[in-house]
């Protein structure tokens, strides 16, 4: 099954998931936006709307959807438009982008748990919407922090 998650910066999205138990695939990618097969520079621009995102596949029998969404959740910060620590831009946006209606529905569920749970203390802004176009970033940006020993 494949699940599809932005949360800033791709490299530290995709290691993350990668090292899941269950998790048979991620990649670093691009999604949400106007442009077909966009290049890493246009959407550095802003202009093509695409979120720099990471395409999860992985084995419901090893590894339940509801987890990858507590693992979103617990590493980046729902709450801030458009940003993610030092990088800024609608690139680095805090989204969900849903396969079915039972992963949109459990998205929103627990976006609404969190956000009544108080535990970020400002309102949660991660966008939650159906999963279009997915596009691999160049081969470099692929397991970026194992290639470059950061990982």
């Amino acid at each position: 099954m494949k699940a599809t998650f932005a949360a800033g910066c791709f490299w530290h999205v995709e290691a993350l998931f990668r090292g899941l138990d269950g998790v048979v695939d991620a990649k670093a990618g691009y999604t949400g936006g106007t442009v077909d097969n966009p290049t890493y520079e246009q959407v550095c621009t802003d202009l093509t709307g695409h979120a720099e995102a990471v395409q999860v596949e992985y084995d419901p029998a090893r590894i339940s959807y509801d987890r990858l969404l507590e693992v979103f959740w617990g590493n980046h910060d729902p709450t801030t438009p458009d940003r993610q620590g030092p990088d800024v831009g609608r690139q680095y946006r805090s989204a969900v982008f849903a396969h079915s209606d039972e992963q949109m529905e459990r998205a929103a569920l627990e976006r609404d748990r969190l956000q009544r749970s108080g535990r970020y203390g400002r309102p949660i802004v991660t966008e939650i919407g159906r999963a279009g176009p997915f596009y691999a970033a160049e081969e470099y940006h692929q397991r970026y922090l194992e290639k470059n020993g950061m990982r």
